[in-house]
């Protein structure tokens, strides 16, 4: 199934690229390439789920959804990652409407040899966010359709999310992720070949955030992190020295408009490079409310919708065109 948004009547606006077909929660998207064309994963909550549970439980029991596409900005649909004896494998057709475990924002590389996903889970559907364990495990894939199961790396908490994962120019990989344990602010883990990790500490603290993304773009490299009133900016010439741009309260993509009108700030996202420029592809509420425990006879609010913008860095600074 092909995604125009421009031919959606209940559509916030052309700029919309994507949409889920299945639950209309298309969130945390990943996009990559290869031989095949355009890949992007995302986590697939479940907005118009006719009963998924209470309270937040609509934000879990999610699977990770795939849609493919040939230039990046029109997409289909290809189905989901679902669990088997091995790991993941993409099947056609939407998820099962009952689950057993959550998958969110998964983080996808390739390592010179094969693909790498860094997958956040939690068992179970939680219905808070309180008192449930996060993990962040790593698969492996040659196809990006079949995925084995390698385990979970090892990192600070037992309350961690949303991994980005990139090689640094001193040669070593680094994994920054969320530490809700600590405030919710981004840590670093280390390793020298993707085996073994080594914690390494906060990378950006300061105002709790989520979902970081490492790039380089420009000669510079850059460390946006998810505010939930737009995303910050951090700059680095090593990657593991981070200044904020634009001081304590600067992000970009944080105009937001009046709910339908499809401009709302700009979430949890990833960067693919197209040489001295780059799409930013993020998600958004287009019809955001506030409130994640709304009347569960109205689910528009939950809804969401993968957009996408240009970055350039115009004298030293990252800017997000949309």
């Amino acid at each position: 199934m092909t995604v125009d948004a421009s031919l959606d009547p209940d559509a916030a606006a052309p700029r919309e690229i994507y949409r889920d077909p299945v639950y209309d929660g298309a969130t945390d998207p990943t996009v990559v390439r290869d031989a095949d064309g355009w890949w992007m994963f995302y986590t697939q909550r479940r907005a118009t789920h006719p009963h998924p549970g209470d309270g937040v439980a609509w934000v879990h029991g999610s699977r990770i959804g795939v849609a493919r596409s040939e230039d990046g900005l029109r997409w289909s649909y290809a189905g989901t990652l679902e669990p088997d004896a091995a790991g993941l494998r993409l099947a056609d057709g939407p998820p099962p409407a009952a689950v057993g475990e959550t998958h969110w924002a998964p983080e996808i590389i390739h390592d010179g040899t094969r693909w790498r996903m860094y997958l956040t889970e939690i068992d179970g559907v939680p219905t808070q966010w309180e008192g449930h364990a996060r993990r962040i495990v790593e698969y492996l894939s040659n196809d990006l359709r079949t995925w084995s199961r390698r385990g979970v790396i090892p990192l600070a908490s037992d309350r961690v999310i949303d991994a980005a994962v990139a090689r640094c120019p001193d040669g070593l990989w680094r994994l920054w992720y969320k530490d809700e344990a600590a405030d919710s602010t981004t840590a670093v883990a280390v390793s020298d070949d993707l085996d073994s990790w080594r914690l390494d500490g906060t990378a950006v603290g300061g105002r709790p955030h989520e979902g970081p993304f490492v790039f380089a773009l420009d000669g510079t490299w850059f460390l946006l992190t998810d505010e939930w009133r737009g995303m910050a900016v951090h700059q680095s010439a090593d990657a593991v020295a981070w200044e904020r741009q634009g001081g304590a309260d600067a992000v970009i993509l944080g105009e937001s408009g009046a709910p339908r009108d499809g401009i709302q700030i700009g979430r949890h996202g990833s960067v693919v490079l197209l040489g001295d420029e780059a799409r930013l592809y993020f998600f958004t509420h287009p019809w955001w409310d506030g409130s994640e425990l709304a009347d569960t006879d109205e689910r528009s609010h939950r809804r969401s919708a993968v957009h996408v913008a240009r970055l350039r860095v115009v004298d030293g600074e990252l800017v997000a065109e949309r």
